[in-house]
């Protein structure tokens, strides 16, 4: 079964080290017995990324005099002759950070984070969960995401019942549109998925992902990622892959053609993802992250999900300016305009040469 719950060891910690964790088993027990890890923190993420776009993985792990892991930080080394380096923890993901056993060891290894940037020559370390660290240097920054996650109701008909009374009527006239739904990891469910995303970003304004991104995901979660597909008359019209970990369902990269919307097929698709994780075993539903503000937030508080304010932290050489990867930013404004106008081929062909880069 996908969805399961695990319980961390705790080591006390006198005398700390920190050096690069060469060891794939070590790694794979640390994070699985770790409370606080997420699917960013795994060796199959890391490795996903690093094989799809070529960016190094620096794993670092913090040891206490016994030389038992305490911590483990999983740091991708992002290149972009647009945006720039950085060390970010962990590449094109919503999570991951500092796993520690404690505060201590959560310190020193964002110490080494910072060491480990400035002998690379690289001006930035993104951290993007876990604790915040409080050395020189390091920054907090919020009030830009939030996070949405709420339990899963017992059944369909109580599913219904805990989204909000305007909502909950768009979800009912979808189910009674004759939209389908289909899911699965083949080479059809993928090319769908693929376009069908590809889609929705170019829409947005925004480069898309490489298609080698998502096929490795798939293939090293396994039973533990698939996608889910709305289809009108068979044609697919929405489209989301998901990670399935300890019980909660991620519905990750998601979009709907631009008959989507009329159709209610996004209404269509997160409920019937609701009813597939439930039969996966999962017991909550995280609606991932949303910039304030935006119209993907306020269509998950229209769920029924309060917003979480996330906070990031963030390591800056002396004198170095955080770099910007934010497409809602004033500097990226025409560009993004100039985007939504682009020929599907040309922007699938373009897209990937720049998204790889934004880590």
């Amino acid at each position: 079964m996908a969805c399961r719950g695990v319980n961390a060891p705790v080591h006390p910690v006198t005398k700390l080290s920190v050096a690069p964790l060469d060891n794939a088993a070590s790694w794979d027990a640390y994070v699985a017995a770790h409370p606080d890890a997420t699917p960013f923190h795994t060796r199959a993420w890391c490795e996903a990324i690093t094989k799809a776009t070529g960016h190094t993985c620096h794993v670092l792990a913090a040891h206490d005099a016994a030389g038992i892991i305490v911590g483990v930080l999983p740091l991708h080394h992002i290149r972009s002759p647009l945006f720039g380096q950085a060390l970010v923890a962990t590449g094109f993901a919503v999570d991951g950070g500092l796993l520690a056993d404690n505060e201590d060891a959560a310190a020193v290894l964002a110490d080494a984070a910072a060491a480990l940037a400035a002998s690379l020559g690289v001006s930035s370390v993104e951290l993007r969960g876990g604790p915040l660290p409080e050395g020189s240097g390091w920054r907090v920054e919020d009030g830009v995401y939030a996070g949405f996650a709420r339990d899963l109701a017992a059944d369909d008909d109580a599913e219904l019942l805990a989204i909000p009374r305007k909502q909950r009527a768009e979800v009912r006239k979808a189910l009674e549109s004759g939209l389908t739904v289909t899911t699965g990891r083949d080479a059809a469910e993928r090319r769908d998925h693929y376009r069908i995303y590809a889609t929705s970003v170019r829409n947005l304004g925004t480069p898309v992902f490489p298609k080698a991104l998502f096929d490795v995901v798939l293939d090293a979660f396994g039973d533990d990622a698939d996608i889910l597909t709305v289809r009108d008359g068979g044609r697919p019209v929405a489209s989301v892959l998901s990670l399935y970990w300890r019980g909660t369902v991620m519905p990750y990269w998601g979009g709907g053609t631009a008959e989507a919307r009329g159709l209610r097929a996004n209404e269509r698709m997160y409920y019937a993802l609701m009813y597939h994780a439930r039969a996966k075993g999962c017991t909550r539903f995280d609606f991932g992250r949303s910039k304030v503000g935006t119209g993907p937030f306020a269509y998950k508080k229209n769920w029924g999900f309060e917003p979480r304010p996330l906070v990031y932290a963030r390591w800056l050489a002396p004198g170095e300016t955080p770099r910007d990867t934010n497409p809602n930013s004033a500097k990226y404004r025409l560009q993004v305009d100039l985007w939504k106008k682009l020929p599907l081929w040309a922007a699938n062909r373009i897209g990937p040469l720049i998204a790889r880069g934004l880590g």
